[in-house]
């Protein structure tokens, strides 16, 4: 039996719990490590995002920055700084955030033109632009650095009055190659998680606004994913409604390898459907995903076993 919550992200609250809501990815970059940049061409972006939603879609989450592996965020005066450390480090983006605007906000307007009553996220760790993109319509900032990259992010989610979905990252993407194997990653991920969200809620942000994700591929290794995985019910303990975003991720591709190669990205949707069945079956609340017809028919059947 799934917890339920209602997730109240401004001027409405999102029920979770009851059915496991999908989250559509929507990348408009020209590097993601997912789709090469298919959608970075605005109107290939809003058609996606149509599309998506009249797949099912209860969320489209739009992001203008990749954060793939090995992707700058931070600059190399402060990439020494310890990730377990609470204390927010000011980030020097490798985009800039005019230019992660001028990618975003035209497609969120334009797809409150088309739907306004769509529910969209905004995938960004910089304060600036989760401030505009709200404006312009989004109801959720997905911070992916658990609002540590910019030390302005949590002040600002208090003011917006929005949803947030705090992550959990071990390192930066230029650093993940080179980051020592934790003793226990599940232990490490709900530690964190619980510090960081404690220190939100310190800083004002609203308890039942806050979503947790893992973070699934963001500064663990291969062979760090498959606990998190095995043991995702641990992360109840903490007592907030849970993410995922496993959908084509590199572990993955490593777990179906065949003659010594890793399973291509195209070819990685079983694995990501058995994956996020799974984290369903052990309670995730929001599957973030970018097959979302796919993963909202898994999600039907395993919604099953958890009602």
């Amino acid at each position: 039996m799934r917890s339920v919550f209602d997730w109240n992200i401004g001027s409405r609250k999102l029920g979770l719990g009851k059915r496991t809501l999908i989250m559509g990815v929507l990348n408009v970059t020209p590097d993601s490590f997912s789709d090469s940049g298919l959608h970075f061409d605005r109107e290939r972006a809003l058609e996606h995002a149509l599309k998506m939603l009249q797949e099912g879609a209860d969320i489209i989450d739009i992001g203008g920055e990749s954060t793939r592996p090995e992707a700058k965020v931070i600059s190399p005066a402060t990439s020494g700084a310890k990730e377990s450390s609470p204390t927010p480090t000011p980030a020097q983006p490798a985009v800039s955030e005019q230019e992660e605007l001028d990618r975003v906000i035209p497609v969120i307007s334009a797809l409150k033109q088309k739907r306004p009553d769509a529910v969209i996220s905004v995938d960004t760790y910089k304060a600036k632009v989760a401030r505009a993109a709200v404006q312009a319509g989004a109801e959720i900032v997905n911070d992916v650095s658990g609002f540590r990259w910019d030390p302005q992010m949590a002040k600002t989610l208090v003011e917006l009055k929005c949803g947030a979905v705090l992550m959990h990252a071990r390192g930066r993407p230029e650093e993940w190659k080179s980051l020592p194997p934790a003793s226990d990653i599940v232990v490490l991920v709900k530690r964190e998680l619980r510090d960081w969200s404690e220190i939100a809620l310190r800083v004002g942000v609203k308890r039942d606004r806050i979503v947790l994700d893992p973070g699934f591929g963001f500064g663990k290794s291969f062979q760090e994913n498959y606990p998190l995985l095995k043991r995702f019910e641990e992360l109840h303990e903490l007592r907030y409604p849970l993410l995922v975003g496993v959908s084509r991720k590199s572990f993955i591709g490593r777990a179906l390898a065949r003659d010594g190669k890793d399973a291509d990205v195209a070819d990685r949707l079983y694995g990501t459907l058995a994956s996020e069945t799974a984290t369903i079956l052990k309670g995730a609340h929001i599957v973030r995903t970018h097959d979302v017809r796919a993963a909202l028919d898994a999600a039907r059947i395993a919604d099953v076993a958890v009602s």
